[in-house]
């Protein structure tokens, strides 16, 4: 595997974001959202114990915590391409019963063994890769068969919405709609069920915060708007598909 020289692999956040991604609106309307949606997509005929996971971005640590409390993991690898992740993370790694072993690693070039975790949990991450073929692929290769991927990624009419451009910093030419995101995880090999997939419409990830909607009592067609989040949990298939 090629290496992938981490400026151009990832665009730091603006000092707002960093701020942001530490405050009870994260943790509540985003993190735990997700988490609470994604667990209801698990199917019940699927294995709901998971040895290994492999958080991809984690950031500042709280999803840590979350996937800890949730599936009682015996390891979680934590991994991030910020160089200050330990630093960053070290607080809520402590609060958690399961072993965490950070990987300071481009997501785009896994340090890990094929097929070697259970589960990868992928949460708001994806809009900050530049290279999403490499990195799904990735994510693949590291599955086990019929292993986990709880996928939860903002979709670009929210990243190029105004007030994200503004306060956020994303690679704007690699943002994908909800149908190109499920291109792009079927391409890799995934198993797409809709079933498994959601596509909440939440207040925050609208340009005009749901203003529109409180004051008129009316949302958008989910049947012609442009999807602004996508949720999905997907499986790696037995006939892995190479790209």
């Amino acid at each position: 595997m090629a290496k992938v020289d981490i400026k151009q692999a990832w665009v730091k956040e603006t000092k707002f974001g960093d701020w942001f991604l530490n405050t009870d609106t994260w943790l509540v309307h985003v993190l735990q959202r997700a988490l609470n949606d994604l667990q209801t997509l698990i199917p019940k005929d699927k294995p709901n114990k998971f040895n290994t996971i492999l958080d991809i971005g984690t950031g500042f640590g709280h999803s840590l915590i979350e996937l800890d409390t949730r599936f009682s993991p015996s390891t979680i690898i934590s991994l991030d391409v910020d160089p200050e992740l330990i630093v960053k993370a070290s607080n809520n790694a402590k609060q958690c019963q399961a072993n965490i072993e950070f990987l300071v690693n481009n997501a785009a070039n896994i340090s890990l063994e094929d097929s070697s975790v259970d589960m990868v949990f992928c949460h708001q991450t994806f809009h900050h890769i530049v290279d999403q073929e490499s990195a799904i692929k990735e994510i693949h290769r590291v599955l086990k068969p019929d292993g986990c991927l709880l996928f939860a990624e903002s979709c670009r009419r929210y990243i190029h919405s105004f007030i994200i451009r503004l306060l956020f910093r994303h690679p704007m030419h690699v943002q994908k709609t909800d149908l190109e995101y499920l291109e792009l995880l079927s391409k890799a090999g995934f198993s797409i069920d809709e079933q498994q997939v959601s596509r909440p419409f939440l207040w925050w990830s609208r340009a005009d915060l749901g203003l529109w909607e409180t004051l008129t009592g009316k949302t958008e067609d989910p049947h012609t708007r442009e999807e602004t989040l996508i949720n999905a949990v997907l499986y790696k298939s037995d006939n892995d598909l190479v790209i």
